[in-house]
């Protein structure tokens, strides 16, 4: 089965977009079986991974909307990883969405047929609590959040953990935050520390060690279509995105490793009583 993130933050501009396409391409770089999906109207995830939003036959609207087999819409990108895409007419979407029977669970019924395709499922989030995002997070077991260290971000952090347990109440009981993702790490400024110390103390082992810094090149990649990876492979945020795909794969490793013995292991004394 395969790990499926909702990359969400309702704050623009906190680099949501950058990351599902750079820790897609890093996944891939350690042999993972990776599809992305761009549930953003706006079409970014789709041009940052080289793929013309404006000559879409099919997309991510097709599957919501009609429930097209996910596979009929999904390309494969030059980076290696799959990937839906989506342009403006997605925007359709979240009004037909309100008249339709199930219309917060469409993507999670799409997806079960190729739950067992990927070792990972990214879902890039519009910046906004909309119908779509209540899509990506009833269809995803995690929630990756990334976020700059700054005072209205922790605003921002407070209304979407309301959402999401809102959704784990109505319809989604497995999901978790995966963990918070600094971006555009700037240690010098003295409020990036006082954040990032809150964090720490609030979500503990949530909050990913991997910081993603400002970097020129991150900035620049997708004007070309690729994942920093592919553009500049040896630039400090294609080597954080590295890393932080090494860090999730471990704790995926470490967890299922966990789950195995503690079901492997002798049963509780009250049990074996």
């Amino acid at each position: 089965m395969s790990k499926i993130f909702a990359v969400a933050n309702q704050k623009g501009g906190v680099g949501k977009t950058t990351t599902c396409v750079n820790l897609s391409a890093s996944l891939v770089a350690s042999k993972r079986r990776v599809l992305l999906i761009d549930l953003d109207p706006q079409g970014n995830a789709t041009m940052g991974s080289g793929v013309d939003k404006s000559e879409l036959q099919l997309s991510s609207y097709d599957v919501l909307a009609s429930l097209l087999p996910p596979r009929k819409a999904i390309v494969t990108t030059s980076s290696g990883f799959d990937l839906m895409p989506a342009n403006i007419d997605l925007s359709a979407a979240e009004v037909e969405l309100l008249e339709m029977d199930g219309r917060e669970s469409r993507l999670r019924q799409a997806l079960a047929e190729i739950s067992n395709d990927y070792d990972y499922i990214i879902i890039d989030c519009p910046p906004s609590l909309n119908m779509l995002t209540v899509n990506a997070l009833c269809a995803a077991g995690g929630v990756l959040i990334p976020m700059q260290c700054e005072y209205y971000a922790l605003e921002g952090l407070s209304s979407l953990i309301d959402t999401i347990t809102q959704v784990q109440q109505a319809a989604n009981p497995d999901l978790r935050i995966e963990g918070i993702l600094r971006t555009m790490y700037d240690p010098r400024n003295s409020l990036t520390g006082d954040v990032s110390d809150q964090l720490n103390e609030y979500f503990g082992d949530r909050l990913y060690r991997t910081c993603i810094p400002r970097n020129v090149r991150l900035a620049e990649a997708p004007s070309f279509g690729k994942p920093a990876l592919e553009y500049d492979r040896n630039s400090k945020g294609a080597i954080a995105y590295l890393a932080l795909a090494g860090e999730i794969t471990r704790r995926h490793a470490a967890a299922n490793q966990n789950n195995s013995n503690s079901n492997s292991g002798p049963r509780p004394v009250a049990e074996a009583v």
